[in-house]
């Protein structure tokens, strides 16, 4: 078969998987990244697209939170071992999130998770808590996966604040450039680890955006990359940018071409698909700096980043939580880590047990 003709099926064979693995409800169209630069520069970036404004909040949790899963009386408790910076969603989850030992969470939606049913034998925790349960236990990694691989938990998805169902996945990444990401498809717990994870999108599945991806680094990826807001072509082209930016341990550098990488495959606000009109705008980004422990946000309706540096922060164990409000319209720029004011910490949505 002729080189032309090879691309050409390849390229149908293409838009008939995205139809079948697509699913035409999703949610929201978010992207996340991974950057592996020499000398352990490492930067996640993502963005969060949502059909409105999320209510998104700054918040400071210092090590020592007595925490519960929010899931009624078979909910798992901890104490956190370890302070964080997080980006609150709707004022009741934790959706993105840093710890002082460099590990990262990023949530994104996924409309085919199904986490299965309570079982009476394991305890249960809300998918609002589920990003920070890691942040306050775990340090790498690696750390993560050898302690959630045996499923220790049920996760409860709860409808969310706007009448959305609550479904996620889950991904981390390190200082060391490691990446997992974790999944329940089917009732399964299905996670892909190592560095080669790099980037995270939607729908479909991640095994099956894998094979999407597939296609476009077989045809060479300058030559021809999808364009659309799908997550299957927004997976495509952050894979490609995100790998073919330079790598350099020039921090500023670095950023600012995880910066561009994820400003490219956002959504600019406003814009909506006719027949799937919750392909939505990205209402902001984050940036972690994993070496140097430098949370970055970027919102779309404000003309100024700034950064939390989180040496800057008290997590001590009896600290205040702190709260930066960005809720109104509160724009910062530059170092944000001393306008951060005591507040009450928010309760993570319920998800009783039934």
């Amino acid at each position: 078969m002729k080189q032309g003709t090879l691309h050409k099926a390849m390229f149908w064979t293409l838009v008939a998987l995205t139809l079948v693995f697509t699913p035409l409800e999703l949610v929201d169209a978010c992207t996340r990244v991974v950057y592996l630069g020499p000398e352990a520069t490492i930067i996640t970036g993502r963005s969060m697209d949502w059909v409105e404004n999320t209510g998104t909040d700054l918040w400071v949790f210092p090590k020592g939170m007595k925490r519960d899963g929010a899931s009624g009386p078979t909910s798992i408790t901890w104490t956190s071992k370890y302070g964080s910076v997080i980006s609150s969603f709707y004022g009741v989850s934790t959706v993105d999130g840093m710890n002082d030992k460099g590990l990262v969470t990023n949530v994104l939606y996924l409309a085919e998770s199904e986490y299965g049913k309570p079982d009476g034998k394991r305890p249960t925790i809300s998918i609002a808590a589920w990003a920070q349960y890691v942040l306050d236990n775990y340090a790498t990694v690696a750390e993560t996966v050898n302690a959630l691989k045996d499923d220790p938990f049920v996760v409860i998805a709860p409808t969310l604040p706007n009448g959305r169902a609550g479904n996620g996945h889950l991904a981390i990444s390190d200082p060391t450039g490691d990446s997992a990401i974790f999944e329940y498809i089917a009732g399964k717990l299905v996670i892909h680890h190592g560095k080669k994870y790099q980037v995270m999108t939607n729908s479909p599945v991640y095994d099956q955006q894998l094979a999407l991806n597939k296609y476009w680094e077989e045809i060479g990826g300058t030559t021809f990359l999808p364009g659309t807001s799908r997550a299957s072509d927004r997976f495509a082209r952050a894979f490609f940018f995100v790998n073919a930016v330079p790598k350099t341990a020039n921090m500023d550098q670095a950023v600012a071409s995880v910066f561009g990488v994820i400003r490219g495959v956002s959504v600019p606000l406003g814009i909506t698909t006719p027949g799937q009109p919750n392909i939505a705008s990205t209402y902001w980004r984050t940036f972690a700096d994993h070496k140097n422990n430098v949370y970055f946000f970027d919102s779309a309706t404000s003309p100024t980043v700034f950064w939390v540096p989180l040496g800057e922060l008290d997590l001590k164990e009896g600290a205040p939580v702190k709260k930066l409000t960005l809720v109104g319209g509160k724009t910062y720029a530059g170092s944000a880590a001393s306008k951060f004011e005591p507040a009450e910490p928010f309760s993570f949505l319920p998800a009783p047990v039934k």
